[in-house]
């Protein structure tokens, strides 16, 4: 088990469709006790995670949830005094919480600008740092945050201009954790997916989407399960020497 006995915090993980859910499942199933946080995290989604999970691995699982809104930096403190009141210490963050929203440049306004931002990125500071006070205390510790295909390429298949910059500004970001905190024995590093089949594609028409995969070298979309492997391979010993690094998984549709 490439997780036994730590304790994973992934956000966006409320939908059993979402790469959120997919990392939970698989780091369970890895031994890891796993902490489900979502703005819409509630005692019935936790039950309801759990319950798939334990049915998928047929065995009990140690998973719990808690709310956050992660574009308030003090929620993130609270989440992170929960899970240290309830596990004593957090070895591992996996933060693929996040929102997409598809408008032409011109169509963005200042709200929307406001809001992509404040979730995507500054959602993704305030999560990461509060996390980062218990790493730095401890000399230890793993961060994969999910970027997007859209921040490599400049603007989404799904996603318009702010979506793709607030991407973009989690690789930065990511990075800069990786340079400042290494020598504390601390890793950072992202994870960029694209046509992944969560709910971000239903609004897509089957002839776009078809269209879409044409172009995909592996002739498919991907699965939130593989996006989750990606996940288990930098939190994991397997990537101990891998630290700012960005992985793809994307079918080879943006080759560089």
């Amino acid at each position: 088990m490439l997780m036994k006995e730590k304790v994973s915090v992934i956000t966006g993980a409320a939908s059993l469709r979402s790469i959120g859910y997919a990392a939970a499942e698989l780091f369970a199933e890895h031994g890891s006790k796993v902490v489900v946080v979502d703005v819409r995290m509630d005692d019935e989604i936790v039950a309801a995670v759990r319950a798939s999970i334990e049915e998928k691995l047929g065995r009990a699982a140690v998973v719990h949830g808690f709310r956050c809104d992660i574009s308030k930096p003090q929620e993130c403190e609270e989440l992170v005094r929960q899970v240290l009141a309830l596990h004593g210490t957090i070895d591992c963050l996996v933060h693929s919480a996040g929102i997409v929203r598809s408008q032409s440049f011109m169509e963005i306004g200042e709200q929307d600008l406001d809001t992509m931002l404040d979730v995507n990125l500054k959602g993704t500071f305030h999560i990461c740092q509060s996390v980062l006070k218990v790493f730095a205390q401890r000399k230890a510790g793993n961060i994969v945050n999910l970027s997007s295909l859209a921040a490599q390429r400049g603007g989404g298949l799904v996603g318009g201009a702010h979506y793709a910059a607030s991407k973009g500004g989690v690789l930065s970001l990511t990075k800069s954790i990786a340079r400042e905190f290494g020598h504390l024995g601390i890793r950072a590093n992202a994870v960029c997916p694209a046509m992944i089949d969560t709910p971000m594609l239903d609004g897509l028409s089957a002839e776009r989407l078809e269209g879409i995969t044409e172009g995909i070298p592996l002739r498919r979309v991907g699965t939130t399960r593989e996006a989750a492997g990606a996940c288990l391979f930098l939190a994991s010993d397997l990537s101990g020497f891998v630290t700012g690094a960005t992985i793809d998984v994307n079918g080879g549709s943006h080759i560089h």
